[in-house]
Order: structure tokens, then C-alpha cells, then sequence
């Protein structure tokens, strides 16, 4: 991955062609779940922030794209609805194989936002 990535539409195209339509639609999944966010690059990934917290990072790799952080909360929320996602530690992986779940990673992106609102209250 090229080190000079500086905005999520630069990530996006520096993304194999396989991955770049997959995360384009993890991407406006967010976007439109959670408008408020704020988006921009942190960890060489893109990310969202909200009221300055952590909401949703996405990367995409080789054969997968993943969506961190999978919390203990989210994770058991949502046990009986990841579908074919696989959980690694904190992570949700989905696979390029499979159709993006946009509507499972808006119900995420706003379970985040709510954790998030619980925790500044």
C-alpha cells in the first residue's frame, strides 16, 4: 500500500480492482447510516469518528475486506445476524465472494454510534 494515501477516495483507488466496488459500498453503508461521522484516514485505513470516538475502521485486503472494531456488545447483539462474516478477535471479515451486506453494516455502524452516545452519557 502506497504511503502517500491521504484521503479515503485515495485508498479506495489504490485497491485492488476486486475489492475497490466491495469497499465503495461498505463505505456509503456507513456514510449513510451514521452522516455525522467524520471520516478520514488513521492507521493507514479509513476511519470514522464520531463526537471524536472511534466509530468504524474498513480495509481491504487479498481475499476479504474486514470492519473493526467488533465489540463484545456488537458481537453479542448481532450473534444470531453476521451472516457469512467471519469474527477474528475484533474484527468482522466478510469475503470478496460474497454480496456486501450494506443493510447488516448500516444496523453496525448505527449499534456503534448508540455505544458511543451510552458511553458520553
Amino acid at each position: 500500500m502506497d504511503r502517500d494515501i491521504k484521503s479515503v477516495d485515495d485508498y479506495l483507488a489504490a485497491q485492488l480492482r476486486v475489492a475497490q466496488s466491495a469497499l465503495r459500498r461498505v463505505r456509503s453503508a456507513i456514510r449513510k447510516a451514521v452522516p455525522k461521522a467524520d471520516e478520514s484516514m488513521s492507521y493507514g485505513i479509513p476511519t470514522y469518528k464520531l463526537d471524536g470516538e472511534r466509530l468504524l475502521y474498513f480495509a481491504g485486503w487479498k481475499k476479504h475486506y474486514s470492519l473493526y472494531p467488533a465489540t463484545k456488545t456488537m458481537l453479542a447483539a448481532f450473534k444470531d445476524g453476521l451472516g457469512n462474516a467471519q469474527v477474528v478477535k475484533s474484527t468482522l471479515q466478510f469475503s470478496f465472494a460474497e454480496p456486501v451486506p450494506v443493510k447488516l453494516i448500516g444496523r453496525i455502524a448505527k449499534f456503534r454510534a448508540k455505544e458511543i452516545a451510552e458511553k458520553k452519557s
